[in-house]
């Protein structure tokens, strides 16, 4: 039977899913990737995924399954470009300076962290909201200088501004909430 005309007689299990559709989600994701060992760990972490929560509805066939697994592993492959390139960026920073100034590779690690971080929290948000928000926070610039960098006025830097701050108090607040809920309650 195709996987095209097949049918679940119930929704599968992740032991299912993962006999039936990892070695086409590994060679999809390495046609995509060019690299067999990227390949193989975005698979794995899509399948751990799926063990850790469930896709809400289930799949009907294999077609709904291979199309959840792509959009997944499509969303993998692009959070894996992005922190390539902040990885980069942050090789390229430090190869301009001298060595004497270069930060120790526990440093290092904290400031990629750090920027892995931020640009998650700035996701979603338009490339100029972003950039004034980084402009204004690390560089210090003055809502009118980065108004006059990205073409736009002082007053739409300050909304770019609090959009990028509501995020962040927003990302505060959900770890909090987890820190709470994982403190076990005094007796």
């Amino acid at each position: 039977m195709s996987p095209a005309s097949a049918v679940y007689a119930s929704p599968p299990s992740v032991d299912t899913l993962y006999i039936d559709h990892h070695s086409w989600l590994r060679a999809w994701l390495q046609r995509r990737l060019g690299n067999a060992a990227d390949a193989a760990d975005l698979a794995h972490e899509a399948f751990l995924r799926l063990i850790i929560k469930p896709a809400s509805r289930g799949f009907h066939s294999p077609l709904e399954a291979r199309a959840y697994l792509r959009s997944m592993a499509q969303g993998m492959c692009i959070n894996l470009w992005r922190r390539r390139e902040i990885e980069q960026a942050w090789l390229d920073t430090l190869a301009a300076q001298p060595e004497d100034f270069a930060p120790s590779a526990e440093r290092q690690a904290i400031v990629l962290e750090a920027l892995h971080e931020i640009a998650t929290l700035l996701q979603g948000l338009s490339a100029k909201a972003a950039q004034a928000f980084l402009m204004s926070t690390v560089c210090g610039m003055t809502a009118l200088e980065v108004g006059n960098e990205l073409g736009v006025s002082s007053r739409m830097v300050r909304k770019y501004v609090a959009q990028a701050m509501l995020r962040c108090m927003q990302a505060q607040a959900r770890q909090t909430v987890a820190a709470l809920r994982s403190t076990p309650a005094a007796a």
